[in-house]
């Protein structure tokens, strides 16, 4: 009985080793064909939107989805394009935007994603999506190693139309040090892959200068922070705050208040919310400037501001408007390319980097870096809140 039940368990195991590999085996190809699958530039294209709708992120993609939905409606026309948009609630959470990105991919319909809005969604999900042949184009993942270093976590297929941390970080650690005359920075990061990044990359250009630095940490779902504000010294100069939740930055920046601190607080590009960050004198930086700055935008604003009539127009939204523009045109040169028909994701991914947007709406001429898929000479801006909440522009 012991010998025949251990050839059975053999059997069992090889078995089960065989299936395993065909369904290897088998999602593999069902990527492989999705990819190649020929799709007729005359249908209903899809796009989809993968973006924090819901949670301590919302903020950020209810407004990028409103931008993203107006770009849709007036450029697909001009590309002789009919696209839906399709859109996914990533809520911050890796393993969703895995799921997500999936679905998209069973979708042979979709030819590209928007986003994601998210740096730990791209890391979680560019492999999925390059494998697939879907280019990705993200308005706000600003991760540094999603596009440069030995291990970057980006695919070929993930690009951003906004600049990354490394240049951020440093940006805002000189205007610390230019601007505000800082001797000692207090820096504290949410443990998170993002807040982790810029932190670092703010601290290094800060002690490379002679600045003080102190590190300290919380949690993303930290509420209370005052035994961190009870530690932060005196003679603190600039609390850098690099969190995505912009209504903890304000709750932090009022107890710093309450313990009588009188650091100036700083917050990067994902506390950038005048509706839920408004403490008077902080900072905040951003990848965009106020986008009617430029005369060329009024007509685009006035659009959207007609299908938004109860909408601010904020910092998230135009490079959404952005990804969309450089993704359509892609899918323009591939349907070109392949005679009315998309014959392969692929080559949307192809045309990407060649894109070159006059006027854009960003400011200036868009075009891609030859060396990374990151804009070429992108900047950051930095922004103080007023008396009133409003944020007026510093540095730029």
């Amino acid at each position: 009985m012991k010998k025949r039940g251990g050839v059975v368990l053999a059997l069992a195991v090889i078995v089960a080793a065989a299936l395993a590999s065909t369904a290897g085996a088998g999602s593999a190809t069902t990527q492989a064909s999705s990819a190649s699958q020929a799709v007729n530039c005359k249908s209903k294209l899809r796009l989809a939107f993968m973006t924090p709708l819901t949670g301590d992120a919302g903020f950020l993609g209810n407004e990028q989805l409103t931008w993203a939905k107006y770009a849709v409606k007036v450029l697909a026309p001009k590309f002789g394009l009919k696209i839906q948009l399709l859109a996914g609630d990533t809520q911050l959470d890796a393993a969703l935007a895995s799921s997500l990105a999936q679905k998209y991919v069973a979708d042979a319909k979709v030819v590209g994603i928007i986003g994601p809005s998210t740096s730990g969604a791209v890391a979680a999900t560019s492999k999925t999506l390059a494998a697939a042949g879907l280019a990705h184009v993200s308005p706000s993942a600003t991760r540094t190693s999603l596009t440069k270093g030995a291990n970057r976590e980006g695919t070929n297929a993930f690009f951003r139309v906004v600049p990354d941390d490394g240049i951020q970080g440093p940006s805002d650690a000189r205007f610390m040090i230019d601007k505000l005359k800082a001797k000692k920075v207090v820096i504290i990061d949410a443990r998170e892959p993002y807040s982790v990044g810029l932190s670092n990359a703010a601290q290094a250009f800060l002690r490379s200068k002679g600045v003080t630095v102190i590190r300290e940490s919380v949690t993303v779902d930290q509420s209370d922070f005052s035994s961190i504000v009870t530690k932060i010294p005196s003679d603190t100069d600039v609390v850098f705050v690099p969190w995505q939740q912009p209504p903890k930055a304000q709750t932090f920046a009022q107890q710093m208040a309450e313990q009588g601190k009188k650091a100036t607080i700083f917050g990067a590009d994902s506390t950038n919310d005048p509706d839920k960050f408004k403490f008077p004198g902080a900072y905040v930086s951003n990848f965009a400037a106020d986008i009617s700055a430029f005369p060329y935008n009024k007509a685009i604003i006035a659009g959207w501001q007609k299908d938004n009539p109860n909408e601010k127009l904020g910092s998230f939204g135009p490079p959404t408007y952005a990804s969309v523009q450089v993704l359509l045109n892609a899918i323009k040169k591939a349907c070109d390319k392949g005679k009315g028909s998309i014959q392969d994701r692929r080559d949307v991914i192809r045309n990407v980097k060649k894109i070159v947007v006059k006027n854009f709406i960003l400011g200036g001429t868009f075009r891609f870096s030859t060396k990374t898929n990151d804009p070429l000479n992108g900047q950051f801006y930095i922004f103080q809140i007023q008396s009133n909440g409003t944020y007026k522009l510093i540095q730029d």
